[in-house]
């Protein structure tokens, strides 16, 4: 009895944490090696694309990222978080500071540039597989775009083909959302006020 009891009470646990883990519950690893909280992302809308500095969509993609980046960015409550990763057709540079090096000078980015890291497979990072099993979208090339919202949730995701001009609305539409759900309810204290007034006028 107390063996059955001990093992639904770690059932339950688990279950509870599970329940409670999204994408900005994880760290990961800067560009520097360093480890990152994505903690710090909550509350934000983020766009997070597995990069490659020798793809055919290299170019494209990098500068629609940054013009993306330098409209939504502004307030606090979006950024692109990219990934280099060297899995498809082992088309990105191997060494870090090559890559960071590349797309400064290259395309000018400001938005953080983590780690090299796998996407799928065996030694897949945590983070990314969190991003796949609640899109239930699996890349197979470079440039797979995942949609967080504020809470930490995916809740669009896109392949490489598709450009960020088709989802600009999409994108757009979560931080506003975001923003909306960061304001304070004044409704009540309107409520409050309003109901004051009429006392008054009484």
């Amino acid at each position: 009895m107390c063996q059955a009891v001990c093992v639904l009470l770690a059932m339950t646990l688990v279950l509870q944490c599970c329940k409670g883990e999204d994408f900005y519950s994880h760290t990961i690893k800067d560009h520097n090696g360093n480890d990152v909280s994505l903690e710090q992302y909550r509350g934000k809308v983020t766009l997070v694309v597995n990069v490659a500095s020798r793809c055919g969509y290299t170019e494209k993609t990098y500068r629609e990222l940054k013009k993306l980046h330098d409209i939504l960015s502004f307030g606090g409550f979006f950024s692109v978080l990219a990934f280099p990763c060297s899995q498809f057709g082992d088309q990105e540079l191997s060494d870090m500071s090559e890559i960071i090096d590349f797309v400064t000078s290259e395309f000018d980015v400001e938005f953080p540039i983590f780690n090299k890291i796998n996407v799928i497979g065996e030694h897949a990072d945590p983070a990314f597989k969190r991003l796949i099993e609640e899109s239930s979208v699996v890349p197979d090339w470079n440039f797979y775009k995942y949609l967080v919202d504020e809470t930490g949730h995916t809740v669009k995701a896109w392949g490489t083909r598709t450009s960020i001009e088709e989802v600009f609305d999409d994108i757009q539409a979560a931080v506003d959302k975001a923003k909306g759900a960061s304001k304070p309810d004044d409704s009540k204290n309107f409520a409050s006020s309003t109901t004051d007034a009429s006392k008054d006028e009484l």
